[in-house]
């Protein structure tokens, strides 16, 4: 039986890791069942300021320009119902229902308690060292709804 060869790279396909939540919010519940709330803090934090380095340096460089250019991307490539409003000083995310929680709950995966530190956290970490802050300042832990609020800091 002859068979045919398909060559491709995984740049030809459209790059999505909805799994990859599944994963992340069984290790977040483990940290946070076996070493407590601050591990999973702490974990993220380190995560985000190795992983979100080159994302750091271009909101020092370009300020919440590119905080509003990684979130558009991020959330257009899951899909999710979004608006982003920018101004010189703020930068405010709202989303409908974050695409990671839609996705476990559709799949049965359990999400972590802390699974919203994720957002809190990783948020936070992006702007240390930058001029900016900030804060989740809506969430609902059923849907992942959220209000993200980044914001110029305090001279």
């Amino acid at each position: 039986m002859a068979h045919k060869t398909m060559s491709c790279k995984a740049s030809d396909h459209e790059y999505l890791h909805k799994d990859f939540h599944g994963a992340l919010s069984a290790g977040i519940e483990y940290l946070h069942t076996h070493y407590g709330e601050q591990a999973v803090r702490d974990y993220l934090r380190e995560f985000t300021r190795k992983y979100y380095a080159p994302l750091r340096r271009a909101i020092r460089q370009r300020g919440l320009a590119a905080l509003k250019v990684h979130f558009e991307t991020m959330y257009t490539r899951e899909r999710a119902r979004f608006r982003v409003r920018l101004t010189r000083d703020e930068l405010v995310i709202s989303v409908a229902a974050c695409p990671a929680i839609t996705h476990m709950k559709s799949h049965g995966y359990p999400v972590a308690r802390l699974f919203h530190e994720t957002t809190r956290t990783v948020n936070e970490a992006l702007c240390e060292g930058t001029p900016f802050k900030a804060e989740l300042a809506e969430y609902d832990p059923e849907t992942g709804r959220s209000v993200q609020r980044f914001f110029r800091r305090s001279r």
